[in-house]
């Protein structure tokens, strides 16, 4: 008989989880034994094929649409999540729009459109969430960062302040809900290859200390541990799973 996965019952949120790090991270999640909910804004035919891929290996998939900028839309989400599967257990922040401008060329709307999806998106995921989690005493949160927020980078003005925002976010929740058995943690990636979105922008250029990109999957398997029960005396932390690109 096979022993019983560490994840085997729980429910996990992934936001943005159709395609490279947010899919790997789901799949994860479920090859652990978690249900795993597969978010986009509005590709359901990619969300779908991404549920599928996780119920072909076995694992536990279902699918929902919501605008993470959306305050009814977000909790809307959460309370169909809850009253189809009783619970939610762990909640990833990974929905991201990024971009590149010159900050005087920088309109208000193309920094809004960035701050709102990651920082806003993040607060409105958590809000929607920790009632849950308080009421249950458990809970895992993770809020995926990004290392231009710690390298400063250049002509991203709004994707450094948004994803340096999320530290601030993550410390402020992972001090307050400690106490409920719910950490909050966050996960900063370096530069990882593959397919990249059209609002990804260039990124970082040169690879990093151990002479390779990393690939999602370097980021899904701390991202895995984290949320296991056992890393309940992690909490508050910003974790770099950059190949030594930044060293804090």
């Amino acid at each position: 008989m096979s022993a019983q996965r560490a994840l085997e019952g729980q429910v996990a949120l992934v936001t943005g989880s159709v395609r490279r790090i947010g899919k790997a991270m789901a799949m994860a999640l479920a090859a652990d034994g978690a249900t795993v909910i597969i978010h986009a804004l509005r590709s359901r035919d990619e969300a779908e094929a991404t549920a599928q891929e996780i119920r072909a290996a076995g694992g536990k998939a279902l699918v929902r649409l919501a605008d993470v900028t959306d305050e009814a839309q977000m909790k809307a989400m959460v309370a169909d999540i809850i009253a189809e599967t009783g619970r939610i257990d762990i909640l990833i922040n990974n929905a991201a729009i990024r971009g590149e401008a010159h900050f005087l060329d920088m309109t208000f709307a193309q920094w809004r459109n960035v701050t709102s999806n990651i920082l806003d998106g993040a607060f409105l995921g958590a809000h929607a969430v920790l009632p849950h989690m308080v009421a249950q005493n458990y809970g895992r949160i993770i809020n995926i960062g990004g290392v231009s927020a710690h390298l400063a980078t250049a002509n991203r003005a709004h994707v450094v302040t948004a994803k340096t925002g999320l530290v601030g976010l993550t410390r402020a929740l992972a001090s307050e809900f400690a106490s409920h058995g719910i950490t909050v943690n966050c996960i900063v990636p370096g530069r990882i290859g593959g397919q990249r979105s059209h609002t990804s922008g260039h990124g970082i250029a040169g690879a990093p200390p151990v002479g390779r990109e990393g690939v999602p999957e370097d980021v899904s398997g701390i991202v895995h541990n984290i949320c296991l029960p056992s890393s309940s005396y992690i909490t508050g932390q910003t974790i770099h799973v950059s190949g030594g690109m930044f060293m804090p």
